[in-house]
């Protein structure tokens, strides 16, 4: 089945699959989505991701990414909130200057910047504006 935006499916599977309370989540692989799951480990908001392959109905295989979702002791759940900012027919671009605080500091937005994709944080320390994909807390 065709996607009309493969960054909002990726989402919307992590998204769905916290909220029930799944181990980890399928998600079909891009260099673009593994460095935005890349971002999303290294600020602790899941455990890790692996990559496989998988076969399709006509026979072909397809790199799909598993996405490990991070839980609390008592089984609460880390990623409390996943938003896509920059849509398709919609691109949000930010100067360094006009990055939005995350709930004041306690999430973090995911920025398509000229030196790769980061966490706005970071984006802050190398005064970088660029796109913002999505906000995390």
């Amino acid at each position: 089945m065709a996607v009309c935006d493969p960054i909002a499916d990726m989402l919307t599977r992590i998204r769905n699959a916290n909220r029930v309370g799944h181990a980890s989540a399928d998600v079909p692989s891009s260099h673009f989505k593994k460095a935005i799951v890349k971002v999303l480990k290294e600020e602790g908001y899941i455990k890790d991701f692996t990559f496989f392959e998988s076969p399709t109905p006509r026979g072909h295989k397809v790199e799909m990414m598993k996405v490990y979702l991070k839980y609390g002791n008592h089984g609460e759940r880390i990623l409390t909130n996943l938003d896509l900012v920059s849509k398709q027919g919609r691109r949000i671009f930010k100067g360094v200057d006009d990055l939005p605080r995350i709930l004041d500091g306690l999430g973090i937005g995911v920025l398509s910047t000229s030196k790769g994709v980061m966490s706005d944080r970071e984006a802050r320390k190398l005064r970088l504006g660029g796109e913002l994909i999505c906000r995390v807390w």
